[in-house]
């Protein structure tokens, strides 16, 4: 038998310090009782994609979901097929028309925005759904579409048991105040400033 190395003992007695003190974390953690609110922010790509993926993982364990789009028009993706098999357990509302740039009318991007929030704030409210996805509200509040505060008062107003996740680049401060977890995303390198166009399956 191969005698330990004094790295090996050395590595050994790391990873028992780290076990124990993930043991400790673990044992004083407690489950609050309610639902948790998620931001995905930043410059860089994956906002609602990681959001998406947060979805697979609660359809895993039975939840039903809700979706509403602040910003994507009826601009067909990858996402929104795939989870249009499961009409049972999740609900897709695509309140936006597109990019600001695209609708270039203020006035009807806070109209839209404000009937996107109203149907949010319903379903937030209902206790039916474990999960709502807010996707790019992040971005609406930004342009000063709506006020943070209106959405703080919504996300406030949900049932217990439900979670959010508010994804989208330029997150309020007041919302990145009042969520549990926030993720930036931080863009190191993208396809698409080298000329390379949006990817079926990767970008949509």
């Amino acid at each position: 038998m191969t005698k330990p190395t004094d790295e090996h003992t050395a590595h050994q007695e790391r990873m028992r310090a780290l076990q124990a003190e993930v043991r400790e974390k673990r044992a004083a953690a407690s489950d609050p009782g309610r639902g948790l609110v998620l931001v995905h922010t930043g410059d860089g790509k994956g906002k609602s994609s990681s959001a998406f993926g947060v979805i697979a993982r609660g359809l895993g364990w039975g939840w039903k979901v809700a979706v509403v789009q602040f910003i994507k028009g009826e601009w067909k993706t990858g996402e929104r097929q795939f989870f249009e098999r499961f009409p049972d357990r999740v609900v897709w509302r695509t309140m936006g028309e597109g990019f600001t740039w695209d609708t270039q009318d203020r006035a009807r991007d806070i109209e839209v925005a404000a009937g996107a929030l109203a149907v949010a704030r319903g379903m937030l409210a209902s206790g039916d759904f474990d999960l709502v996805v807010l996707d790019e509200i992040n971005v609406v509040m930004s342009y000063d579409y709506l006020e943070a505060g209106a959405v703080l008062e919504a996300l406030q107003a949900r049932a217990a048991s439900t979670s959010v996740i508010l994804t989208g680049r330029g997150a309020r401060g007041e919302v990145i105040d009042y969520a549990d977890l926030v993720t930036e995303m931080r863009e190191v390198k993208h396809p698409f400033t080298a000329g390379v166009k949006a990817q079926r399956g990767l970008d949509y």
